[in-house]
């Protein structure tokens, strides 16, 4: 029926024809719905009730990772814990135990910073405050953003055990991670040497690559001429042998601070090199010849005397004639230090990409000066401290800094000021961009720093690990590749090996993630572990101070593990040194190590305190089998932080992963796609957008968009997703109202008894549960949602619903007091796909699925308490399908046909439409042309052999009073058709 007036002579036949009823509104209200909805199911304890209905069933763990308990929940913790929310309640929808237990990360600089900001407001110094007090604000400071997080997710509809989360601050979680660390202890796994690491001036603090974020800079970029005092080569030796001349190395750099703790040079072997005379000063420079043209650039009209000979009179020298070859450091008259020789070494990552192809090293402040030094006896000096300045003592700018100011490295500050009037400076200009390292939270820039830290060897073979026995390993999904480390682990593996081979064990959604991180563990450095902070768990290891060996007694351990569990981390303090030690020991032999640790150990050890402690018995394996988690799911920067924290730890331990699966996903950004920024001002609170659209709106969005990229949000996508909502609310209100008064004993079980548009939309919807089993079972949930809001718009709104609403409002009558049989088939399809969408939703539209079920059951509990639907039987007809299909895209045709009379108000509706056709086409063969109509919405439809296309005129039958149809049968307007006779009995 599509017209609401009749005739005023007419009788109104309105009170015969069913109307749909519901209370379930159009408008959703969800703001103010959500919150009572949640406050039900807190009340009843809707998570003690799904884990007593799973109990025993076959188990789906996704552990958890730990985000900061420091602010607000931002719109990526949102996405972030409505996809894990996803992953449980879709687990849980298709019968299994699927517990969740959330946690948080609560030790670490993030913490440390923000309460050190309140002291610095109130200009006080943390140093001055007894540590026991700062790290108890630095708890309560966590504590009260565990709480305020929480309540905000659980807002989200985000279910789980929120009474009982894991925080790494509590004294069980701190003792287990001090156990876990032991372990690396007793296994020899743990080592304290001198290495350069990323370390904040400003913090204080070595950080992990995790903690460091690029941004571009613009930095002072210096020449510097080391004059050379001694070669091997001919060539430099016979300028060296006139003695009135004087022959110069030049190194360019862009970390002018870095100068002062020079101690030698690298070349490359295989560089040509070149001696460039200077005709002004008599002096000649030693620079790569491919790169000869940008140094004297560089150095301007000051030195234009580097022009006085033409290229080809330059002379050439072969990098590797540079051995033995001995400059002296620019400041060698202060002395000491500085007076020594610097000598010339071969080092293979010198390239002619940039500068001038030899490069001054500093083990003190670069990796491949470390190792390069190292290996020719040449050790850090720790001239930088740790707020960045120069010590005391140093005999170049002692006490100065901060190295990471721009004024300090500016061409006029203190370093190229000294430089210059040693006549070492060559040029210096304060204009090079380029990338460079920042501490994520203080955004200050960061320096290698050599220092004595703690570290896990990444190549120290693990005897304490089982060896794997080598098998061929394929990937189906990867291209059938064999697993390339498998050869490498007929014997004990080292940490990397061990990694490696977890890494192609495991699952990775999607796959490009197990080249990621496998790049990362294959290159990665030894894992530094010591951090020089307060709020943390502390290594706990006594060093003894005659053979700087660490104590490994598994009795003093104990103790110390004991401790930590009745006490926390305030347990370990000078005062109780002896008693750990006990009797054996004297605490006065040994040095008890303060620093604390990596907070990515802290979380990496997660898996072993929540997954394995017993203190959460649903997630007890009762199988018997791994206590490694199904699934770990996080944002795609955690393949360099808590997935490969995790993994380390869990392979140096126990040797696989903590994980069987691991899922990532992108970024959020705002509707242009630029990175959010509270600066910028495009932010999206989730906070607001729930207080305003309500939280169903943001889990439709985060569940609509391709998460495994990076995704979009912003105003206009929010609305875009409001309208999809509404779209999807329309439909359950469509099924509420139709199946009013619906009883079993309307209800059609035979279904191959059923008409054939009945037994396709049933075809179609087994299509759609298959489909919907594989996204979950691929953790598709875009595709997965996409394929319920097409389903409910294209075939249900647009097509189903649409055809039959004529059989819905007048198949019923005196005469027929269940309906006729279509009306009774339509109606038990209409309870077959409320069941099974209202399941299908409940996952995505936690809210609103709750709203619908509660709805039509008020007194059956809740829709989260649910299984997977179970669909009739259903025979495949090949034929049906395929027939349909093509009915359905001629019923398009004929709508679009029928549009421009009812455009022009030549007819007022598709049923004033006669259709003609040809009746040659193939659909058409079996389809009376009363079928036709039915489906097409129309008038009669004529099936005219060899009609070349549809045409529409208007009818000239009259309107049913009751259904409005224009049919042959019907003498007048406003009398019946024959089935409203049959049905009114009239």
């Amino acid at each position: 029926m599509t017209e609401s007036t009749s005739a005023p002579d007419q009788r109104d036949y309105r009170d015969t024809v069913f109307l749909p009823k519901t209370d379930f509104p159009m408008k959703a209200g969800l703001p103010q719905k959500e919150p009572l909805i949640l406050a039900k199911w807190i009340e009843g304890n809707l998570e003690g009730q799904i884990r007593e209905s799973r109990k025993g069933r076959d188990q789906f763990i996704l552990h958890d990772g730990p985000p900061y308990a420091n602010g607000d929940m931002h719109i990526g913790h949102a996405l972030n814990h409505i996809l894990k929310d996803m992953v449980v309640r879709t687990q849980t929808l298709k019968g299994k135990d699927s517990p969740y237990v959330p946690g948080w990360d609560c030790h670490g600089l993030p913490i440390e910073w923000k309460v050190e900001e309140q002291y610095r407001k109130k200009k006080l110094n943390k140093d001055e405050v007894p540590v026991e007090e700062f790290r108890a604000e630095c708890r309560a400071y966590a504590q009260h953003w565990v709480d305020t997080q929480r309540e905000q997710l659980k807002r989200l509809g985000i279910g789980g055990d929120w009474d009982h989360p894991y925080l790494t601050m509590d004294y069980e979680a701190e003792a287990t991670i001090v156990h876990e660390l032991l372990k690396f202890a007793a296994n020899d796994m743990l080592y304290r040497g001198a290495k350069p690491v990323m370390w904040s001036p400003v913090e204080k603090t070595a950080l992990a690559e995790a903690e460091v974020e690029y941004e571009d800079i613009v930095s002072t970029q210096i020449d510097v001429a080391f004059e050379i005092v001694e070669s091997k080569s001919p060539a430099i030796q016979a300028l060296l042998d006139k003695g009135h001349l004087k022959t110069f190395a030049v190194i360019w750099t862009t970390t002018p601070w870095t100068i002062p703790v020079n101690q030698a040079l690298a070349y490359g072997p295989e560089v040509n090199y070149v001696l460039i005379p200077d005709g002004g000063t008599a002096n000649t420079y030693l620079v790569a010849e491919p790169l000869a043209a940008e140094f004297i650039k560089r150095c301007g009209d000051e030195y234009r005397g580097l022009y006085s000979l033409h290229e080809s009179e330059w002379q050439v020298v072969k990098g590797a004639e540079l051995a033995g070859t001995i400059a002296r450091h620019p400041m060698h008259a202060l002395g000491g230090f500085f007076a020594r020789p610097r000598p010339f070494l071969a080092g293979d990552f010198v390239t002619t990409d940039s500068g001038t192809g030899l490069v001054h090293m500093s083990p003190d402040h670069g990796e491949d000066d470390f190792d390069l030094c190292k290996a020719n006896g040449l050790d850090p000096v720790f001239a930088v401290e740790g707020d960045g300045k120069y010590r005391a003592d140093w005999g170049w700018l002692g006490g100065q800094g901060s190295v990471i100011n721009p004024k300090f490295n500016a061409p006029d500050g203190p370093i190229c000021t000294d430089l210059r009037e040693a006549g070492a400076l060559l040029a210096a200009s304060a204009d090079y961009k380029h990338s460079y390292p920042h501490s994520w939270r203080s955004k200050a820039k960061v320096i290698y720093r050599c220092t004595p830290q703690w570290f896990v060897p990444m190549d120290k073979v693990m005897t304490h690990i089982e060896p794997k026995t080598p098998r061929e390993k394929r990937w189906e999904n990867e291209g059938g590749a064999i697993n390339p480390h498998e050869e490498d682990l007929c014997d004990a593996p080292t940490l990397r090996q061990a990694a490696m081979q977890a890494i192609d064990d495991t699952r990775f959604v999607p796959a490009k993630g197990r080249n990621r991180i496998g790049s990362m563990v294959e290159g990665r450095p030894d894992w530094v572990l010591s951090r020089q902070r307060a709020w943390g768990v502390p290594i706990t290891l006594f060093v003894d101070r005659k053979t700087g060996h660490y104590l490994n007694d598994p009795v003093v351990n104990d103790r110390i593990v004991a401790a930590v569990k009745a006490g926390g981390v305030d347990a370990w303090n000078d005062a109780r040194a002896q008693e750990y030690l006990g009797d054996q020991y004297d605490a006065a032999n040994y040095e008890r190590i303060v620093d604390i640790l990596d907070v990515w150990f802290d979380s990496g050890c997660t898996h072993v305190f929540v997954l394995e402690s017993g203190r959460w018995p649903a997630l007890v394996r009762h199988d018997g089998g791994t206590h490694s988690a199904d699934l770990y799911l996080e944002g795609s920067d955690q393949h360099r932080g808590w997935f490969q924290s995790s993994l380390l730890e869990s392979c140096g331990t126990r040797g696989q992963a903590p994980y069987k699966a691991v899922l990532t996903h992108g970024f959020t950004m705002d509707s242009k796609g630029f990175k959010q920024s509270k600066s910028l001002g495009n932010t999206t609170d989730p906070v607001k957008v729930m207080e305003t659209n309500g939280a169903d709106i943001i889990r439709l969005w985060a569940l609509s968009v391709d998460f495994t990229e990076d995704h979009r949000i912003g105003d206009e996508i929010l609305k875009g997703v409001a309208d999809q909502y509404r779209k999807l609310r329309n439909t359950f209100r469509y099924l509420l109202g139709a199946l009013d008064g619906f009883s079993e004993e309307e209800r059609v079980t035979d279904v191959a008894a059923m008409p054939e548009l009945e037994r396709y939309m049933l075809s179609l919807l087994a299509d759609l549960d298959a489909k919907m089993h594989r996204a979950v079972d691929d953790f598709d949930f875009n595709g997965y949602t996409r394929l319920l809001a097409d389903f409910c718009n294209e075939d249900l709104s647009a097509f189903y619903f649409d055809i039959r609403k004529d059989v819905l409002y007048c198949d019923l009558g005196p005469a027929a007091p269940l309906g006729t049989d279509t009306r009774r088939a339509y109606r038990s399809v209409l309870d077959i796909l409320f069941h099974a969408l209202v399941r299908y939703a409940t996952p995505v539209l936690v809210f609103t699925a709750e709203e619908v079920w509660g709805t039509r059951y008020p007194g059956a509990g809740s829709v989260h308490l649910l299984e997977w639907p179970t669909l009739p039987a259903l025979e495949h007809d090949k034929g049906l399908i395929l027939r349909n299909t093509e009915l359905r895209e001629l019923r398009s045709k004929v709508t679009e046909a029928i549009e421009p009379l009812r455009r022009d108000k030549i007819v007022r509706s598709s049923l004033e439409a006669e259709v003609t056709m040809n009746d040659l086409e193939t659909i058409l063969r079996d389809l009376d042309p009363a079928h036709l109509a039915e489906t097409f919405i129309s008038g009669t439809v004529h099936l005219v052999p060899g009609h070349e296309a549809i045409t529409i005129r208007p009818t000239e039958n009259h309107k049913c009073g009751r259904c409005w149809r224009h049919l042959p049968e019907v003498t007048e307007d406003g009398s019946l058709c024959n089935r409203c006779e049959t049905v009114l009995d009239a």
